[in-house]
């Protein structure tokens, strides 16, 4: 059994506040992060953990750093930001990845870099993902098999993939081990 830890309720009620000071509808944003409204409330009342990259669109939609929905911290850090190892912001706890934001305290970054693990599972192909942009993968540790708008391409430990997000894509780990990689989001 999954339980939602504390942090997640305090996301959503941000993501929420953010909506309402904006007046818009939750429909109207259901509606531009291409999800269904009730997936939606889901995420504002932590119900449900939201995806990295519901998260980055949301950001982007309210012209904030992803770091403030993160830790309800205002970003300040405009010169550097040092993200020690294991310290990272935790973004997405679904089954199969982990997200660790390597930058939620520095502001009006250009992309949002992730350290990511891919646990191995029996999922032949595990469920899409999309948002806007691109995005950047650099695997660090085992195989890794990416699935982008009907191609497969599989990755090793040194090789990377450069690619348009807004296409459906998802990976696996393979090899039955744990496969690492640096995500940068665009």
């Amino acid at each position: 059994m999954f339980i939602l830890r504390e942090n997640d309720k305090d996301i959503g009620s941000r993501v929420k506040e953010l909506r309402e000071i904006s007046e818009i509808s939750t429909k109207e944003i259901a509606i531009e992060l291409n999800i269904d409204e009730k997936e939606y409330i889901a995420y504002e009342f932590g119900e449900k953990n939201i995806p990295a990259s519901i998260l980055y669109e949301i950001a982007q939609k309210f012209n904030v750093d992803m770091g403030l929905l993160l830790t309800g911290e205002e970003t300040r850090m405009h010169i550097f930001s040092v993200t020690r190892k294991g310290e990272g912001a935790s973004v997405e706890r679904r089954s199969q990845y982990e997200y660790e934001n390597l930058a939620e305290k520095f502001i009006h970054k250009k992309g949002e870099p992730f350290l990511v693990t891919v646990d191995p599972d029996d999922v032949e192909k595990p469920s899409n993902n999309t948002h806007p942009g691109q995005e950047f993968n650099y695997l660090l540790e085992g195989s890794l098999k990416i699935f982008i708008n009907n191609n497969e391409i599989i990755l090793h430990k040194g090789d990377s993939i450069f690619f348009d997000s807004s296409y459906k894509h998802s990976m696996k780990a393979l090899n039955n081990e744990k496969a690492k990689f640096l995500a940068i989001i665009l």
